[in-house]
């Protein structure tokens, strides 16, 4: 008989919560970062009405499932909106620096001192992408209550095991 034991719900768990609620809210400005890539299962990039029809409307689903506000649904779509106008360029400069890769592995003779240095470059523009998206997370969290954050949490916590088994 081996019984698994829950872990009894501390002060920790809450800390973990918040956490949990930030992640969530990254995952919003990832999935709107990538809204002008893929177009949600489109060729190409969509129209730039539709994708904020789309963005507002996810947004919007996510804050009535927390009891939030028209106000706080508005600032959010604002916070995600500029966060989006900011990494587009990012995301085009880490495309360059991928086709600039490629040829440097397709090239007759390989340099690797330009390998290493290409890949310096797309570590910068990685942390550049995740400084800025952090920075998105942290503010659309700032509109949200304590309250609202954890049942982000819960709610992006459920999405992930449901989607992830764990």
């Amino acid at each position: 008989m081996n019984a698994t034991l829950e872990p009894a719900a501390t002060p920790r768990n809450s800390g973990r919560r918040w956490f949990a609620g930030l992640v969530a809210l990254g995952g919003l400005g990832l999935v709107a970062a990538q809204v002008p890539a893929r177009g949600w299962g489109r060729r190409g990039a969509l129209d730039p009405q539709e994708r904020a029809r789309r963005l507002d409307y996810r947004i919007g689903r996510l804050i009535q499932g927390v009891g939030g506000t028209a106000d706080q649904q508005q600032q959010i779509v604002a916070i995600a909106t500029a966060a989006i106008a900011d990494l587009q360029p990012l995301r085009e400069q880490a495309r360059q620096a991928r086709l600039r890769s490629l040829q440097l592995l397709a090239a007759p003779v390989i340099d690797r001192a330009a390998l290493e240095q290409q890949r310096a470059l797309q570590i910068q523009a990685v942390d550049a992408r995740s400084r800025r998206t952090l920075q998105a997370m942290a503010d659309a969290a700032e509109v949200l209550s304590p309250d609202q954050r954890a049942k982000v949490a819960a709610r992006m916590q459920a999405r992930m095991q449901h989607r992830f088994g764990g």
